[in-house]
């Protein structure tokens, strides 16, 4: 089977009721991304960056995948379908797909601050006094600001055995992510799924636009993959 290689960000969990990272105004839920999404941060106010991802993963518990996530489950009918996600909520395998990289962290996992290898599921509010085995705090399991992305190595692979690029709901403005793109082989179709595209079809080679959003344009993607 061909392999589809699927990169999703903010968009594709919107249609979900999940609030984008980052509003126009430059605030993500009435903070400066610096003040919750960076080690800077966390060092200065741990307890108001733990609360705001107790906020997030309490707000996980009420949404749903929506159809979009279901369509790019069903594709595994037909394709090796892989999504590299810079998204950190689990909507993608609520959904069923089998296989998910989170290239920015999980809102349901935790990590040790001192060993990142220390990696727990977590479904409850983290506090300060949250300890991992070996007696250290625990944090978010999310990349901040600063941090190292430590899938984009795996992502690269991916995207290099892809038969089909599939862009839904991101940007591509912020890297390493938007970098991925470079990785496709010469010729491999591309389809951008943005009611606003960031891109021209100009931009690269065998790249196809639908300007939806993530469930509409699902929807023409299946339709013109069925017929290739």
């Amino acid at each position: 089977m061909k392999n589809i290689v699927v990169l999703t960000g903010a968009g594709m969990s919107a249609e979900s009721g999940i609030a984008t990272f980052r509003d126009a105004d430059g605030l993500w839920e009435g903070h400066d991304v610096m003040e919750v999404a960076s080690p800077e941060g966390f060092y200065n106010n741990p307890e108001l960056v733990l609360d705001f991802y107790n906020a997030r993963r309490a707000q996980l518990k009420t949404v749903k995948p929506n159809s979009g996530h279901f369509s790019l489950q069903k594709l595994e009918e037909n394709y090796n379908v892989h999504i590299v996600t810079q998204n950190v909520d689990d909507l993608h395998e609520r959904a069923g797909s089998k296989s998910v990289l989170h290239l920015h962290g999980e809102l349901r996992k935790v990590r040790s601050t001192k060993k990142e290898q220390l990696v727990y599921n977590w479904e409850e509010d983290l506090v300060l006094g949250d300890l991992c085995e070996e007696k250290y705090q625990l944090r978010p399991h999310i990349v901040w600001f600063g941090e190292e992305v430590p899938m984009i190595d795996r992502a690269m692979e991916l995207v290099e055995k892809a038969n089909v690029l599939v862009i839904i709901g991101t940007s591509m403005q912020v890297y390493p992510a938007a970098g991925l793109v470079n990785y496709v082989q010469p010729g491999t179709p591309i389809y951008f799924i943005d009611p606003y595209p960031s891109v021209k079809e100009s931009d690269f080679n065998n790249l196809t636009i639908i300007k939806e959003g993530a469930v509409n344009g699902l929807i023409t993607l299946v339709n013109r993959l069925s017929h290739t």
